[in-house]
């Protein structure tokens, strides 16, 4: 009974400060707050025009939230190559969170704590020396029969007729199919890992209510049972998967704590980039229809433009942060040690001084460069499957259907860190 009385309280704190913290971002986003603007409707759903406005004010600007932000393409990539900055404290702490949450519910629900996203070098760099023989360029490259095959069979069950919900039918299951196959996951487990992927991938903009809490509590013991156990079977009867290259170090260079994490992260990312990938593509090419008779023109030589081009004019992953850890001079300004630079990936692939006509999406553009796989110690480990991913998913669908069509408006997703559609209805 005190242990309930105690959770009850707990909750009915989490929702007062959840109350005050809605009210405050509300009051600094009219104001015209640009970070609290990005978290706060209507201005999360298109935060393109006040990545603009953040810009015009200059490469580097002070946010009343708390952060230094960055908006420009040359200070972005800077402060995400600059080894002086890193994801935690100069004391090791995790910083607050800068997307919103309080700080106690931070500390409860960060399931990628032990992980890459959650560690500076050298245990960062420990630990993302066991995933990258595994998602090398070589490796992946490798896998593009699997991914073709996966595709083939997900087209195969398609049928476009009748609108048809394209995430939930084709964008969600791909990347989960392939990153399963890398791991060995049973196919009877992977039916839940879509809905664990939205409710984590929603708490990087922070916990949004009590509710969301005890969901995302479930979902990370739900996902730590399953690895606890793949695990423990794999050091049993190992195999040629990641999962099993993983345990087969854990006990010489990590701890069984940050296999499981690092796992999760491994099939949490790779899930969230590919699925918004495709998504946000395919909401580009609908919206831009001569680029969509493009690529209808050939789906494949086109289709790495195209991935290129979609993460450059509107990117999964829309935002991240960085901790100095020394006072750093960025852009005409101190960064003091300890402070947060809240860095706009969406922005930087906007930005005119890198890019020419920013605004528009153009497949064929010589140079898409972006920030979307972030940079430095850092960059994504995945970036070469994801890309795969995105191609064949994206060529194969247009060379079955070259009619395809959008048959009704997207329905986005109501966050801001993560980028992408909950619903995309099409037909052919």
């Amino acid at each position: 009974m005190a242990a309930l009385l105690g959770r009850v309280r707990s909750d009915l704190e989490l929702g007062r400060r959840l109350a005050v913290l809605r009210a405050g971002t509300l009051a600094l986003a009219v104001a015209g707050d640009p970070v609290a603007r990005l978290f706060q409707a209507p201005w999360r759903y298109d935060p393109y025009e006040t990545y603009d406005a953040v810009r015009e004010r200059g490469p580097l600007v002070w946010s009343r939230s708390g952060t230094w932000v960055s908006s420009d393409f040359a200070t972005s990539a800077a402060v995400l190559r600059d080894r002086r900055f890193g994801v935690r404290l100069a004391s090791g702490q995790q910083p607050f969170d800068v997307t919103g949450g309080p700080v106690d519910a931070q500390a409860e629900t960060n399931t990628l704590d032990l992980s890459l996203l959650g560690l500076d070098p050298p245990d960062h760099t420990r630990l993302r020396r066991l995933a990258t023989p595994a998602l090398s360029a070589r490796r992946v490259e490798a896998m593009r029969p699997t991914v073709e095959a996966t595709t083939a069979r997900l087209l195969d069950g398609l049928d476009l007729r009748r609108a048809t919900d394209l995430m939930d039918a084709f964008a969600s299951p791909l990347p989960i199919a392939v990153i399963s196959d890398v791991m060995a996951i049973p196919v009877e487990e992977q039916h839940r890992f879509a809905a664990w992927g939205r409710t984590l991938g929603a708490s990087l903009d922070g916990v949004s209510s009590v509710r969301h809490l005890h969901r995302l509590l479930r979902a990370q013991a739900d996902l730590q049972a399953l690895f606890d156990r793949l695990l423990a079977e794999r050091r049993r009867d190992p195999g040629e998967d990641l999962l099993s290259r993983l345990v087969a170090v854990d006990d010489r260079e990590t701890t069984a704590e940050e296999v499981v994490s690092l796992a999760q992260l491994l099939l949490l990312a790779g899930f969230e980039t590919t699925t918004n990938l495709i998504g946000n593509a395919l909401r580009a090419l609908f919206a831009h229809p001569d680029q969509l008779d493009a690529v209808r023109r050939d789906p494949a030589g086109l289709a790495p433009g195209l991935v290129a081009e979609t993460l450059r004019y509107d990117p999964p992953v829309q935002l991240t942060g960085r901790v100095a850890h020394e006072p750093v001079e960025l852009a005409g300004h101190r960064v003091r040690r300890d402070q947060v630079v809240l860095v706009l990936i969406g922005a930087a692939g906007r930005d005119p001084a890198r890019h020419p006509r920013p605004a528009d999406f153009d497949v064929s553009r010589a140079d898409a460069e972006s920030l979307a796989f972030s940079g430095g110690a850092h960059y994504c480990v995945g970036a070469p499957l994801a890309r795969l991913e995105g191609e064949v998913a994206l060529s194969s669908l247009l060379e079955r259907w070259p009619d395809l069509r959008a048959a009704g408006r997207p329905v986005p997703r109501s966050t801001t860190v993560i980028r992408g559609l909950q619903r995309l209805s099409v037909r052919a």
